[in-house]
């Protein structure tokens, strides 16, 4: 981690969390190691943002609403808090997307001041984590690319919903040949 990263976590909220309305597979598994990256951002001084669903109670994507998920992450509500354990320093900046009744956002970038946010503060490469890889940190991953930033997928911090087999592996390689560098915890700690 350098001067011009930021470390970029997407929608680690209790809905996609184990017992959640929207659970993801093992998404409470990417806390502690999201800490880890949040250790070493505290280190280096880099900034950190977080993006949350942040939805109206009678968002689109709803099932009640014709949309193809069950309510999660309605706005003010427990579940669309951030994990528990997730240790976002408190500078970190929240990023609320999908906050318009009539309008979806997998990406952090849609619909947000989020590539404005970066540009200001210098930041060249984004580390990317969180949930879930086939949706929101895919779509995140092609927008930051889309806006010329750097990026790197922090393998070790994402898990997928896998609506149909396999979507979270062939969300991976989508990413790698857009031009995401994978990274893990590893390679940084020291």
């Amino acid at each position: 981690m350098t001067p011009g990263d930021a470390l970029l976590i997407v929608d680690v909220q209790r809905d996609f969390l184990p017992g959640g309305s929207l659970a993801v597979p093992g998404g409470d598994e990417v806390v502690p190691v999201l800490n880890r990256y949040l250790a070493l951002t505290r280190r280096t001084g880099l900034p950190v943002f977080a993006s949350r669903d942040w939805h109206p109670a009678d968002h689109c994507s709803f099932r009640a609403r014709g949309g193809t998920w069950p309510v999660h992450c309605v706005a003010d509500t427990p579940g669309a808090a951030f994990a528990p354990g997730l240790q976002l320093p408190a500078d970190a900046v929240i990023i609320d997307k999908a906050t318009r009744p009539e309008a979806d956002a997998y990406s952090a970038f849609s619909g947000t001041a989020l590539a404005g946010m970066l540009r200001e503060r210098g930041v060249e490469r984004v580390l990317i984590g969180g949930l879930a890889t086939d949706y929101c940190v895919l779509n995140t991953v092609r927008d930051a690319l889309k806006e010329g930033f750097r990026v790197l997928l922090l393998r070790d911090a994402i898990r997928a919903v896998n609506v149909q087999p396999g979507d979270g592996a062939r969300a991976e390689r989508e990413m790698l040949d857009l031009g995401a560098v994978s990274a893990v915890i590893e390679e940084y700690a020291s």
